[in-house]
C-alpha cells in the first residue's frame, strides 16, 4: 500500500469518528498499527481537517455569534424601535445578550481546556502506541454511555427540556475534552455531549451543538501548538506534507457527511447503537490482539 493510500484511509477514519461518540483517536491509532504510525502533528492535524467540517455546517451559527453580540448604541436602539416597534427591538437585545453569554462559555470551556491540556503536555503525556489500553477504554467508555444515557434521560423528565448552558456546563465540557484526549477511546464528542447533558442541557441538540463548537478553537489551537512545535525542526522536515494535506481534506470531506448524518439522527434517537459498537470493537480487540499489542 503507497503512503498516499495510506494517508487517505486514515484522513477517513478521522473524519468519520471525529463527531461520532466512538473515539477517532483510539481508532486511529488502531488503524496505525496496520497503516504505518504517524507523528503527533499528523493525527492532530487532521482533527483539524474535521473541525474544518463543522466550521462550514455551522457557519449561519458561527456568523450570528461574531456579529450579534456586540451591544447597540443609543442612535441604534431608537432606529430598531423606529424599525421594529418596541417588542421586537427588545427582542433583538436580548439575543444580543444572549449570543454574548454563549460567546463567553464558549470561551470558559475553551480555556479550561487550554490550561488543562498545557499542564498534561508539560507532565510529558504520550499517547499509548499500545492496543489493550484503548480496547478497555471502548469498552468502560461503552458502560460510561449507557449509564449516562440512562440518568440524562431522568433529567430530562425531572428537569423538562433545557436548551441553555450553564457556567457549570461550560466548565465541565472544557473539563472532559481533557479527559478525552488523555485516555484515547474515551471519545471527545461522546464525553462532551454528556457531560452537558448530566449537568442540566437536556436538549440533545443544544448539548452537541455545543460540544461541537467549542471543539472549533480547541482543536484549531492544538493544531497551531503542534505547528509551533515542529516548525524548523528535524521532525518538520521529516514530515510527509503531501500526505498530511491528502489525509486533511479527505478527514474534512467524511466529517462533513458523518456530522450532518449525526446530527439528523439525534433528533430521534438515543446514542445506544454506538455504545454497543464500542463494546463489540472493544471485545474483538481484547480476544484477536496479543496482550502486548
Amino acid at each position: 500500500m503507497t503512503d498516499l493510500l495510506a494517508a487517505l484511509l486514515l484522513g477517513i477514519i478521522e473524519g468519520i469518528t471525529e463527531f461520532l461518540p466512538i473515539s477517532s483517536t483510539g481508532h486511529l491509532l488502531i488503524a496505525q498499527h496496520w497503516l504505518g504510525h504517524r507523528s503527533d502533528l499528523f493525527n492532530i492535524s487532521i482533527q483539524a481537517g474535521a473541525i474544518l467540517a463543522v466550521v462550514l455546517i455551522y457557519r449561519q451559527r458561527l456568523w450570528q455569534l461574531a456579529t450579534g453580540f456586540l451591544p447597540r448604541n443609543r442612535a441604534a436602539l431608537a432606529r430598531d424601535v423606529e424599525t421594529y416597534g418596541m417588542d421586537l427591538a427588545a427582542q433583538r437585545v436580548v439575543r444580543q445578550q444572549n449570543n454574548f453569554d454563549y460567546l463567553l462559555k464558549l470561551g470558559v470551556a475553551f480555556g479550561v481546556t487550554a490550561v488543562l491540556g498545557i499542564v498534561v503536555k508539560k507532565l510529558g503525556f504520550e499517547l499509548p502506541d499500545k492496543v489493550l489500553p484503548i480496547a478497555w477504554a471502548l469498552v468502560l467508555g461503552g458502560i460510561w454511555m449507557l449509564v449516562a444515557e440512562h440518568y440524562a434521560a431522568k433529567r430530562a423528565l425531572a428537569l423538562g427540556e433545557r436548551s441553555s448552558i450553564t457556567w457549570t456546563v461550560a466548565i465541565l465540557v472544557g473539563v472532559a475534552q481533557v479527559i478525552a484526549g488523555v485516555f484515547p477511546g474515551t471519545s471527545r464528542s461522546g464525553a462532551t455531549i454528556f457531560v452537558a447533558l448530566l449537568a442540566g442541557t437536556t436538549n440533545r441538540a443544544a448539548a452537541t451543538e455545543f460540544a461541537f463548537l467549542v471543539g472549533i478553537p480547541t482543536m484549531f489551537a492544538a493544531t497551531a501548538y503542534e505547528l509551533l512545535d515542529v516548525i524548523g525542526t528535524p521532525a518538520a522536515a521529516n514530515e510527509d506534507w503531501t500526505a498530511l494535506a491528502v489525509a486533511f481534506a479527505a478527514s474534512a470531506v467524511t466529517a462533513f457527511v458523518a456530522v450532518k448524518w449525526l446530527l439528523h439522527y439525534i433528533q430521534s434517537h438515543r446514542f445506544t447503537a454506538f455504545a454497543y459498537y464500542r463494546f463489540a470493537l472493544g471485545a474483538a480487540l481484547l480476544l484477536l490482539m496479543p496482550s502486548g499489542s
